[in-house]
């Protein structure tokens, strides 16, 4: 007979593995499907504010970056036009995707969850009591079906896991940015660590971070129309980074490979629906600044569980709105500050004026990363707690 999964998680980025990870400390059965292999570098700032770390240790994880080598952030340097502002940053840390994901699914593993890589995940029919899920592995080509009581869709901007019918619509915002980042190998000292190095551009911006291992992440936000033009995103950061008055990398000119986003702004109509709930990027996102998309990610991770619990026993409309609230509560009404902070750096008179209150009255600007920055657990009963 068939195994039926409690709950079954489409994605293994930091939403997904951190619902395995609460899910199967439960005692819940939880199948984790991902479909790339892991270890594996995705666009990411690779920074986590103080709210993801505080997630973490409320999850028992207290050490995980000290574990994996992560280095302490402690400013955020700002490059406009030649001019430089830097901004005292509460509690963060660096540490790369590679190693901060799988640390994260081994837990999870660890636990209890169930792991399957390079396997890609398509939500069927519902059924009284349970989903039926459709398996296509991409090694062997196979396809299988498995059933589970709940599906967790944390499978990115662009996910497409969903029926048509109960998927929704995913509204991108006027203007949306679309990201790209690499890794390069720098060793001048223009971008020591402890710090991100935001670099303002008139078509983007881009953020560089020294890794654990001493290599360069690069992670911007650049108009549809600079990346069409010249070499794409190589010359996009190349633009934004003169512009800004920041060296450019040697190695950023040899040829590194780029990874490209979807627009990043958007949101989704649909974020729960017949024993489904969606979360992380897939929700619905906002260009984040300094860690913020990590940390939105791991709370709506850690909001999952009471749900799964609930909708095992009883699945309903009221579970539904209120998962709903719950991401608008935790995450939503963060991301307003982004999103107005997107805006004002999409026309460069209106940057200018947010820079030259940065430089001269710093404490308001801390202030606004610090509200990004606090911490707030999701109620441990599915409750909004507004």
């Amino acid at each position: 007979m068939d195994v039926l999964w409690d709950v079954l998680i489409i994605g293994a980025g930091p939403a997904g593995g951190l619902a395995a990870l609460d899910c199967a400390k439960q005692g819940l059965r939880v199948m984790l499907v991902e479909q790339r292999s892991f270890p594996r570098w995705k666009v990411c700032g690779c920074c986590f504010n103080n709210q993801a770390q505080a997630i973490l240790s409320s999850r028992g994880e207290t050490t995980l970056f000290a574990d994996c080598g992560g280095q302490r952030l402690d400013s955020l340097r700002l490059g406009l036009r030649g001019r430089e502002a830097s901004l005292a940053l509460p509690n963060g840390y660096v540490l790369s995707r590679e190693l901060f994901d799988q640390a994260l699914i081994n837990a999870a593993i660890k636990a209890g969850a169930s792991a399957r890589f390079q396997m890609t995940a398509q939500v069927e029919e519902a059924r009284p009591n349970y989903r039926c899920v459709r398996l296509k592995d991409h090694q062997s080509g196979t396809t299988s079906h498995v059933n589970a009581r709940v599906v967790l869709v944390a499978a990115g901007l662009s996910q497409r896991c969903l029926p048509q019918n109960e998927a929704g619509q995913s509204r991108i915002r006027k203007q949306s940015r679309h990201g790209a980042g690499c890794v390069v190998d720098d060793d001048t000292d223009h971008y020591p660590s402890g710090a991100i190095h935001m670099a303002i551009g008139n078509q983007g911006y881009v953020g560089l971070v020294r890794r654990e291992d001493g290599l360069l992440n690069l992670a911007g936000a650049f108009d549809r129309d600079a990346l069409s033009q010249g070499q794409g995103a190589v010359d996009a950061a190349q633009n934004v980074l003169n512009q800004a008055g920041f060296p450019v990398p040697p190695a950023l000119q040899q040829g590194q490979r780029w990874q490209l986003t979807p627009a990043l702004s958007r949101t989704s109509n649909v974020v729960a629906g017949d024993r489904f709930l969606v979360m992380g990027d897939a929700a619905g996102y906002v260009e984040p600044f300094t860690g913020e998309g990590m940390a939105w990610a791991l709370t709506a991770g850690a909001a999952a569980a009471p749900f799964v619990l609930e909708g095992l026993e009883r699945w309903t409309e009221d579970l539904e709105m209120r998962w709903k609230a719950t991401l608008q509560v935790h995450i939503g009404r963060r991301q307003t500050v982004c999103r107005a902070l997107s805006s004002v750096l999409k026309r460069p008179a209106s940057t200018t004026v947010l820079f030259e209150l940065v430089k001269r009255w710093p404490s308001i600007a801390e202030s606004i990363v610090s509200s990004l920055n606090e911490e707030k657990l999701p109620s441990p009963k599915g409750e909004p707690c507004h």
